[in-house]
């Protein structure tokens, strides 16, 4: 069949598996044209591994500090119907690439939340990892967690908390400017959210890997966040989405404590702005990335996913003596974004933006192009008029 982009809203139902493969190369190429990760770990889990951050650490890791890894991803297969998501396909050719280069790459599908999971873990690396992890990325992108042995979920819920917020969402479907407003969020709508994006699951991870042994001494561990500036506070770090990431930091802390007898560290790590398949549907915070894309294009510091992690492994997590953080114990990879002169430019953008010009005052094609990499779609040298055999990867 010939595979074309379908969207529905913000949602991608299509992927493409050549562009996929494609983009996985694009980003090998630029570790291997990047500083090199010095001291870097050899033997990484990867929890959520398939797309986004996750995907970038494994390419930054294996082809930039020769780690193998384990990668665990909760992805939709091909079918005679659909094409399977893109993180299918990445963890396909991923895969074969890294075995090529001479690395050891494990890929487990299923639910990261699951007990079953994690005990099949712990089996990988006592058979692939002579029984030790060095570096544990928790990576979790999900909008439910199941409660355990219930069959009932928690599900996280974007929303304010105490008052109403109005805020735009850029619908990539037919490129339209949508307003909306977002009433807050019930307790324990925020109580859902927290269970579902916060802490508790790294922390379950970690002591499950320490409960079996399989822990290295020096062994680290981090986990992806966003803060932002002030103008997105209202929507992010004030609601419900900055009450599970305020969990995540304090789950660092305690993490840290019991990584201390290992002589390791658990940090969490506060990324830049960036278009996922999560940050799309935030209302509010669409229009400032176009605008910040626009900006940091400009001044020549904008960063996508695998920029950001070649950078946090060769010059924040590993390569120094110490492990830079602020005052709370956060690595800062958003220290470009929140620029002051940046943030500046920003915010005048923002004042002038609205729904007549936000093509042209804002960087939204970039932000489409990027949104339709992630589904292996609009990447320079793959021919989408070829017809894909699907029936090999469903086989």
């Amino acid at each position: 069949m010939i595979i074309k982009p379908v969207i529905d809203g913000v949602v991608a139902r299509s992927a493409h598996p050549l562009g996929c493969e494609q983009a996985v190369l694009n980003q090998i190429e630029y570790v291997k044209a990047s500083q090199p990760i010095t001291n870097g770990p050899k033997r990484v889990l990867i929890i959520g591994g398939s797309s986004g951050f996750g995907l970038a650490s494994r390419i930054a890791l294996t082809f930039g500090a020769q780690a193998d890894t384990i990668s665990v991803s909760f992805e939709k297969k091909p079918s005679e119907k659909a094409t399977g998501s893109a993180g299918f396909y990445n963890d396909y050719y991923f895969k074969r690439h890294a075995k090529r280069a001479g690395r050891v790459a494990v890929n487990i599908h299923g639910d990261a939340f699951s007990q079953q999971i994690k005990d099949d873990v712990v089996e990988a690396i006592e058979t692939y990892f002579e029984g030790e992890v060095d570096l544990v990325i928790y990576s979790v992108a999900s909008g439910m967690r199941p409660k355990a042995e219930s069959g009932q979920f928690w599900r996280s819920a974007i929303k304010p908390i105490g008052q109403p917020v109005s805020g735009t969402t850029l619908v990539l479907e037919n490129d339209q400017w949508h307003n909306s407003t977002l009433e807050p969020a019930t307790e324990e709508e925020a109580e859902a959210t927290r269970k579902v994006m916060g802490g508790e699951d790294w922390e379950a991870w970690i002591d499950a890997l320490i409960n079996s042994e399989s822990v290295a001494k020096g062994c680290k561990t981090i986990a992806f966040s966003y803060i932002g500036p002030e103008i997105t506070h209202p929507i992010y770090l004030d609601g419900t989405l900055g009450r599970a990431k305020i969990d995540l930091h304090q789950t660092s802390h305690a993490l840290n404590l019991k990584l201390a007898n290992f002589d390791g560290g658990a940090y969490a790590t506060v990324c830049k702005a960036l278009v996922t398949k999560a940050s799309v549907f935030i209302p509010g915070l669409t229009p400032y990335i176009i605008a910040l894309y626009k900006v940091m294009k400009e001044k020549g510091t904008h960063e996508g996913c695998i920029e950001q992690m070649q950078r946090l492994f060769s010059s924040k997590l590993y390569g120094g003596e110490q492990v830079p953080v602020d005052g709370e114990r956060l690595i800062r990879m958003d220290d470009w974004e929140l620029d002051p002169e940046t943030q500046a430019r920003v915010k005048q953008l923002l004042d002038e933006i609205n729904s007549d010009n936000f093509m042209q005052l804002g960087d939204y094609q970039g932000f489409k192009h990027e949104f339709l990499n992630l589904n292996g779609f609009d990447i320079d040298g793959v021919d989408y008029s070829s017809k894909i055999d699907t029936d090999k990867f469903i086989k």
